[in-house]
């Protein structure tokens, strides 16, 4: 009766934990940046849908780099991470695919994404980067980048776009036909993370697609780090996980070097 009791104490334990791994976080960034953000309206279609902006401090005008969404929503951290962006001297803009809904468990946040339609995507993030584009502030450099399933989305979307600078894919699913390739008009950089082998096994098929249409993409893999390691590895996160730490710091170093060549 001990060891059951014990087992079933575990069995809540680990549960309660990856139930906290989807708490979002991340308002404290946001509350003391002294970067201008605000929420606009952007039509798409005959909709309106909500995007998050947040501008660098600069005197001169900027790139502008639109942000996909994990599937957990326009969340803090999401929010949090488009501060960080500009603190890298961009705008940044999310666009909220799900309408204001976000999401603190794992299969409610899966099923509504996956109620988004491939059509639906593209005429969010076209009307996103139409509106982008006429910013004040914006230089004319449009880039996107995209965090798991938006990682995914963002790699997918540079084949509708032939203003796209370039494209950020973190540990998304990359494109599996020649067709969805094509048309990309710029480089697409992955960051992924080692224990990651269900999105891993997708690059190689990637480069091969890639390779043969004459497009450049350049997928890094970082020792250590699991899926999501933007979200685990953030040292604001009450459950960050140090591997992934560190491939966050790798990854951001390597980022805001290509960021600077926009």
């Amino acid at each position: 009766m001990k060891r059951l009791l014990a087992s079933l104490v575990s069995i809540f334990i680990v549960q309660s934990v990856h139930a906290q791994e989807y708490k979002d976080f991340g308002k404290d960034r946001l509350n003391n940046s002294p970067r201008h953000a605000e929420w606009v309206d952007v039509k798409s279609g005959d909709h309106t849908i909500k995007a998050f902006v947040v501008y660098p401090e600069r005197k001169e005008k900027t790139p502008v780099v639109l942000v996909v969404q994990e599937i957990f929503g326009v969340t803090d951290w999401l929010r949090g991470m488009c501060d960080q962006l500009a603190e890298n001297g961009v705008i940044a803009i999310a666009p909220d695919f799900l309408n204001g809904q976000k999401f603190e468990d794992g299969d409610s946040a899966s099923k509504a994404v996956s109620a988004v339609t491939q059509d639906q995507i593209k005429a969010v993030l076209d009307a996103t980067a139409e509106y982008a584009l006429k910013i004040p502030a914006c230089n004319g450099s449009l880039a996107i980048c995209g965090f798991c399933r938006g990682g995914a989305w963002a790699f997918a979307y540079a084949n509708e776009n032939p203003r796209l600078r370039a494209v950020y894919s973190f540990y998304g699913a990359t494109p599996d036909e020649v067709s969805k390739v094509a048309n990309i008009p710029c480089p697409v950089y992955g960051f992924y993370g080692e224990n990651d082998a269900r999105v891993n096994a997708t690059i190689p098929k990637a480069e091969e697609l890639m390779k043969a249409a004459g497009k450049k993409y350049e997928p890094v893999i970082y020792k250590g780090a699991g899926h999501g390691f933007m979200r685990s590895g953030e040292p604001a996160n009450p459950h960050m996980r140090e591997d992934d730490k560190k491939a966050r710091d790798e990854a951001w170093a390597r980022w805001k070097t290509l960021l600077k060549q926009l």
